[in-house]
């Protein structure tokens, strides 16, 4: 028997997990990525691994197995880029009583959520100002940690190599090839053509590209934001902090991350951003409001931070009805979900058995139904 082939577009978490998973099973992999690996919505995020504030149930629930599924993976491959550090959560007046609502129903779901006190809090976080939670309530949240997505999507596509996978970057997928209702490949912009028997969409915020044709796009409604770096010499923070002024975690190389999920002013697909720009200072400042040591620090990097969240908020995961060789992985909450779909997905895949975990979120719900264009006359 033929060795299965899959084609999967996009080099980010979610593509390099399923890559790997595919590859262990056997498969014969190309991975085709329109810049460098683990470049696009995976270099953008704020990579925070939680099931924090996630429903239904069901998506609370795959989120959770997204987590331990981290755990499992760094310990299999020996990776350095999982960092369980636990997460410190506060907010402003207005909003506690829904935060004490949420975290009761968390704890009610089994998720590890605990009050502490102002003291304790500064214990886990010692460059906090105590002056800036005040008689707040403050959550802890220890399975909950961060991942450094280019040292992931790195070491899965390295030993997804190893089996055998095959990595093409700086290649844009240009269109679908089809052979009836089937789909068999697609064509890139260097005029090069792949065949495999599946096509794996794991595209991110570009899902619903216009050269895929419509039905075979993934409806998306993406926000934006602001990603700040800061160097941040003498400053050792080991926790996420999800705080009413911004959010911000430990980064590589001694750097802080801020980013805030309200948009700070007008941001879309074409914002150009830099460290120089008002707003980056802004968040600075308002980040200093936590942790005063930053008050006098610059940006070193900026980044535009665009999520790639499916119409409806919930993943797309799983074939499209009426068409053949075609698989959807797209999501918000990518970096928390990467390595427990990349184990469904390829399980789905290989096996040809569908996961009833994954039935809530399948693309039929988004994709639209239709006559299947030309292309699958």
């Amino acid at each position: 028997m033929s060795r299965q082939s899959f084609i999967v577009i996009g080099a980010g978490v979610v593509g390099a997990s399923i890559a790997f998973r595919l590859a262990q099973g056997g498969a014969k992999v190309t991975v085709i990525e329109a810049g460098d690996i683990g470049g696009g919505t995976s270099s953008t995020s704020f990579a925070w691994v939680n099931a924090h504030d996630k429903s239904p149930r069901v998506y609370h629930d795959l989120n959770v197995a997204g987590m331990g599924a981290h755990r499992r993976l760094a310990e299999e491959l020996d990776g350095d880029w999982y960092h369980e550090s636990g997460c410190l959560e506060w907010r402003e007046a207005g909003d506690q009583e829904a935060h004490v609502t949420n975290v009761e129903r968390l704890q009610g779901w089994g998720y590890k959520a605990r009050w502490i006190s102002a003291d304790q809090a500064l214990s886990l976080a010692p460059f906090i100002d105590a002056g800036t939670i005040g008689e707040a309530p403050v959550a802890f949240f220890p399975e909950e940690g961060w991942v450094d997505t280019a040292s992931y999507v790195r070491g899965l596509l390295a030993a997804a190599s190893a089996l055998g996978t095959t990595v093409v970057t700086r290649t844009r997928v240009s269109g679908v090839e089809w052979a009836g209702k089937k789909v068999v490949g697609v064509r890139t912009e260097t005029g090069t053509s792949y065949r495999a028997d599946t096509v794996v969409n794991c595209m991110g915020r570009w899902a619903d590209d216009p050269v895929l044709p419509e039905e075979l796009r993934v409806p998306m409604n993406p926000s934006y934001g602001l990603l700040v770096y800061v160097q941040a010499p003498g400053i050792h923070l080991n926790r996420v902090l999800f705080t009413p002024r911004c959010h911000i975690r430990p980064d590589t190389s001694g750097r802080l991350l801020i980013c805030k999920n309200d948009a700070i002013h007008a941001l879309g697909p074409n914002s150009i951003v830099g460290p120089a720009m008002p707003e980056a200072n802004a968040l600075i400042q308002e980040a200093s409001h936590v942790i005063p040591a930053l008050t006098s620090m610059k940006a070193s990097e900026v980044k535009l931070g665009i999520r790639a969240i499916p119409a409806d908020g919930l993943p797309a995961v799983g074939p499209t009805s009426e068409i053949d060789g075609y698989y959807i992985s797209v999501m918000h909450s990518g970096v928390t979900l990467a390595p427990v779909i990349g184990s469904m997905a390829a399980a789905e895949l290989l096996e040809g058995r569908p996961d009833e975990a994954l039935a809530p979120f399948r693309p039929d719900r988004l994709v639209p139904r239709q006559n299947r264009s030309i292309h699958a006359q």
